[in-house]
């Protein structure tokens, strides 16, 4: 068993990780036939084979899963749909702009733990041969995609409607 504070902490992003997953899936499935969906359907799949790297990482430090943690993001996630497409408020565009706001804000997450795990590989030889560099730049480039997409949403969804029709 690994120790437990990186158990923890692997737990956590393992959740994180289901809820982004989960998350970009939806962003993608909304906004079919969009620069956002064709956006969506090229980092989906990453978003996921990064959510599977996390499980391998920890199946090779014998870090079992959480199943409470694993539950919780499962929820979230479902009552996340709701809001994220806009019916909590009544403005699609609003749903949009705070899904990829939340889906940004994870994909920074995952790239601090990347790095934060980079840093101590050498104490766990088991993911010691881990390429952190490639994950890193990878969640990076995600995150940069990501941000451009989610300035676009917030004029949609923020601007001033008098100066938006005007």
């Amino acid at each position: 068993m690994a120790d437990n504070a990186i158990d923890v902490y692997l737990n956590d992003h393992l959740a994180g990780a289901m809820l982004g997953t989960d998350l970009a899936d939806q962003i993608q499935s909304e906004s079919d036939g969009t620069a956002l969906g064709e956006l969506m359907a090229s980092l989906a799949p990453e978003i996921e084979q990064d959510r599977q790297t996390l499980i391998e990482l920890m199946q090779r430090l014998d870090s079992s899963k959480n199943p409470v943690k694993q539950a919780t993001a499962w929820v979230a996630e479902k009552a996340s749909r709701a809001k994220f497409k806009g019916l909590t408020s009544g403005e699609p565009e609003l749903g949009t702009f705070m899904a990829l706001e939340t889906l940004v804000l994870g994909v920074r997450g995952k790239a601090c733990m990347w790095i934060a795990l980079r840093q101590v590989a050498d104490q766990h030889p088991a993911i010691a041969s881990t390429n952190f560099d490639e994950l890193i730049v990878r969640a990076r480039a995600q995150e940069d995609a990501l941000e451009h997409a989610r300035l676009v949403a917030s004029t949609r969804a923020l601007a001033n409607p008098i100066h938006a029709t005007g």
